[in-house]
């Protein structure tokens, strides 16, 4: 029977994984707000997203098969959009209710 010996570099001292190390935990410094792409979510998209959020906070996660229909309703105005969140909003019980 052999041993076999694993080389794994050069020794490492122990590492406590309770200390914080900000350094490590951000290795990239934050982005300059200056630096930022300048791009702007369209009023469908922002419809699709604010659909997607209510439905899910409503308790119904959206299902890929409910695609067609989220961008259906997407397209119609935003006062439809609004219309269909508010009763989502509602239809959600509170607790004590």
């Amino acid at each position: 029977m052999s041993i076999i010996a694993f080389e794994h570099g050069p020794a490492r001292a122990y590492v406590d994984p309770y200390v914080r190390d900000d350094a490590a935990d951000h290795p990239l410094p934050p982005p300059h707000p200056a630096d930022r792409i300048g791009s702007v979510v369209g009023p469908r998209d922002r419809r699709k997203l604010d659909l997607h959020a209510a439905l899910t906070a409503a308790g119904i996660p959206p299902r890929p098969a409910d695609r067609e229909a989220i961008e259906q309703l997407s397209a119609l105005p935003g006062e439809v959009s609004d219309t269909v969140r508010r009763w989502l909003r509602h239809s959600v019980r509170q607790p004590g209710d």
